[in-house]
């Protein structure tokens, strides 16, 4: 380890055998409590991804620390639990106890910390690492979900160490996985993949495996599916995301300051009539006249959702943070809790939250204590459902990442289906603001029952295509793509 060998570096060093195929074992004397494999969106946080990049490499093994534009982190976690299974096959105790303590760290925008979490998900690993995420995009929701802040972080040496000491003292925390399935009907001519890059989430990717028993999944029709941990939403708020997309992958130099970005998606809600109906927006009218939506809750049967015709925008959350920190769900009192069948938003407790807004106005009721939108439903499966009617296009969005979908000409239905899929393990800090429903400080206890075996048979045909959200394959951004998009 030469020089690396002292002081705060040996805690999170990882060596060169268990990283670089062919080179020879080492004896090792020092275990790491905290060895870390650090995964940086160069180009995220405008200059501070690089300068991050640079500061992490000066304090650990440069082989541990990869620049997403240059390293396809599948390839990686899979050449190095490869690796450690062959050594601890082979009696290296050293490579058993790192692949038992090993953490990861992630610095990038939410779809950054999207993308790592795919991958950790469909790689199937012996012992999933538990990942921390540094808050290098807009929002920066996922990391402050579990502490890690919202501000993009110092990049110095000083700045680093604090991080990874936190890293050392963090707990782990499971959160809920939600598999998403999109069905629309193919075009006549020509195909729906390849996308363009703006147009679909990395995350959401076309899957043509024909069901015989699946009404939805039949010749003639393309199904997307991906996977998302902190909300999907659609409407107003999408809209206006996905205008600041556009405007930043037109115009990159635009976009290297937090506060320049947050203030220019401001402006843009004004202008894309988040404040106000406009006439030029037939998308951004309520959501009852662009869907039909359905829910199941525990007893496993589907039931009409009732969504007000003044909703404009619709989140399912997973997570406690939505558009830079606020809480759409809030904390419903006891006795709504009770007249409603609401419990606390747990983040593993198998349910996901519904919530709708008006307007930006109505948005604005998030910045007071108690404040939170329209509470629609909880529920561990939901389905939309978009016939013709009135606007040819919505806009969607999953963990930060905003896309335009076209909607029905004719008498077809485009269907988004969402359903719990499995968890992932974040690392997380003492001012977490997530809850689990097993954390003793919680206020109050839940027993969580996803038994749904009246619908038991509807979902033995699809396990298939649910077990995976594409990462090992296919969940990884296209060759030409700049990964600034997932900032």
């Amino acid at each position: 380890m030469g020089d690396k060998s002292e002081g705060i570096c040996r805690d999170f060093y990882v060596p060169d055998y268990l990283l670089v195929p062919g080179s020879k074992p080492r004896r090792i004397t020092h275990v790491p409590a905290c060895p870390v494999i650090v995964f940086i969106n160069s180009k995220s946080g405008g200059q501070l991804g690089g300068q991050l990049l640079l500061t992490y490499r000066s304090l650990l093994n440069k082989n541990q620390v990869f620049d997403l534009g240059e390293s396809a982190p599948d390839k990686v976690l899979h050449q190095l639990y490869v690796t450690l299974e062959v050594l601890k096959s082979n009696g290296d105790d050293f490579a058993h106890e790192v692949q038992k303590k090993l953490r990861i760290i992630v610095a990038g925008g939410d779809g950054t910390a999207s993308w790592l979490l795919g991958v950790i998900s469909d790689l199937k690993l012996p012992r999933p690492p538990p990942v921390a995420t540094v808050p290098l995009g807009t929002g920066n929701n996922l990391p402050f979900s579990f502490g890690w802040g919202k501000k993009n972080p110092g990049t110095d040496k000083q700045a680093v160490q604090l991080f990874l000491n936190q890293v050392k003292a963090a707990k782990e925390m499971k959160i809920d996985s939600w598999h998403l399935v999109m069905r629309v009907k193919a075009p006549k001519e020509g195909s729906c993949d390849p996308i363009a890059p703006l147009e679909l989430p990395h995350s959401l990717h076309a899957f043509h495996r024909v069901s015989k028993s699946d009404r939805l999944n039949m010749e003639g029709y393309d199904t997307f599916r991906g996977g998302f941990w902190n909300y999907f939403s659609m409407g107003m708020d999408a809209q206006v995301s996905y205008a600041f997309h556009s405007e930043r992958k037109l115009h990159p130099e635009r976009f290297k300051n937090q506060l320049s970005n947050q203030s220019t998606y401001l402006k843009l809600g004004c202008t894309q009539g988040w404040f106000c109906a406009s006439l030029f927006h037939p998308s951004s009218r309520n959501i009852a006249q662009l869907a039909k939506i359905k829910i199941m809750r525990r007893h496993g049967k589907w039931e009409d959702l009732l969504v007000p015709r003044s909703i404009r925008s619709i989140v399912c959350l997973n997570l406690p943070s939505f558009s830079g920190g606020l809480n759409p769900w809030g904390k419903p009192n006891p006795n709504k809790r009770r007249q409603r069948d609401l419990t606390p938003p747990y983040v593993d407790d198998g349910l996901i939250e519904i919530v709708g807004f008006r307007n930006a106005w109505h948005g604005l009721v998030l910045l007071s204590p108690n404040g939170h939108g329209t509470r629609l439903a909880q529920t561990n499966r939901v389905r939309f459902e978009f016939h013709k009617g009135a606007a040819d296009h919505t806009f969607m969005r999953i963990d930060g990442e905003p896309w335009k979908q076209p909607l029905p000409v004719d008498d077809d239905t485009v269907t988004v289906e969402i359903s719990h899929s499995g968890q992932v393990t974040m690392l997380a800090t003492p001012s977490c603001q997530s809850r689990s429903v097993n954390d003793p400080s919680s206020p109050v206890s839940y027993s969580n029952d996803n038994d749904n075996s009246s619908g038991e048979e509807e979902f033995i045909d699809d396990w298939e295509e649910k077990r995976k959200f594409g990462a090992a394959d296919t969940f990884k951004i296209p060759d030409g793509v700049d990964i600034s998009y997932f900032s």
